[in-house]
């Protein structure tokens, strides 16, 4: 029961249990595993990693530097590959593609701002400069209003089977930025039917 079996048992066994499992013919193994420490050792050299923190702190940087230079490009031009995930795909294009086509309220916001800090400088305008400031805010405020309800119902004629999440807020966010300094760079002219 407890005795050790001779080396011919030993052996006569394991080669029948060898003949009869089936190897896949994918499999290369016409030599022994190596050891754990040896197999992470050719990884790391498949990687051919820096072997100084300052050369792997510059390859970093130059990957990171050339996938900007790609995304600079693609904002600049609209090309899809490269867009950030946020500007990438046919519902988001519209929603950038709705707001460029007209003039919104919200894209003159900053220049109306600092003409009214100017007038509020000047004693005898402060109080027009109030009102002012009053006005700009509640046509920015109505102008999204219509903006968005016209925007989410021209996503929903649109794009009946794709997810608009987020795409209204993106509109509206595009809208308060002026037409020049926007990315990616509008695609559409003013007047434009879509």
């Amino acid at each position: 029961m407890f005795r050790r079996r001779s080396e011919d048992e030993q052996v006569s066994t394991t080669t029948a249990v060898l003949d009869d499992q089936v190897r896949d013919p994918q499999a290369p193994k016409g030599r022994p595993t190596p050891k754990r420490s040896e197999a992470q050792s050719q990884r790391r050299k498949a990687a051919t990693a820096p072997t100084d923190r300052k050369s792997a702190a510059r390859q970093a940087r130059d990957a990171r530097r050339t996938e900007m230079a790609k995304q600079r490009q693609a904002l600049a031009g609209g090309d899809e590959r490269y867009l950030p995930v946020r500007d990438k795909g046919p519902v988001r294009k519209f929603a950038r593609d709705y707001v460029d086509s007209r003039f919104r309220v919200a894209e003159f916001f900053l220049p109306i701002a600092v003409l009214i800090l100017i007038m509020s400088i000047i004693g005898s305008l402060q109080s027009l400069s109030l009102l002012l400031w009053l006005v700009v805010i509640v046509a920015i405020v109505v102008d999204s209003v219509i903006t968005a309800v016209r925007l989410r119902g021209q996503l929903r004629a649109r794009f009946p089977d794709k997810s608009h999440k987020g795409a209204v807020a993106y509109g509206l966010m595009r809208t308060l930025q002026m037409r020049r300094m926007r990315l990616p760079k509008p695609q559409v002219q003013r007047g434009v039917k879509l």
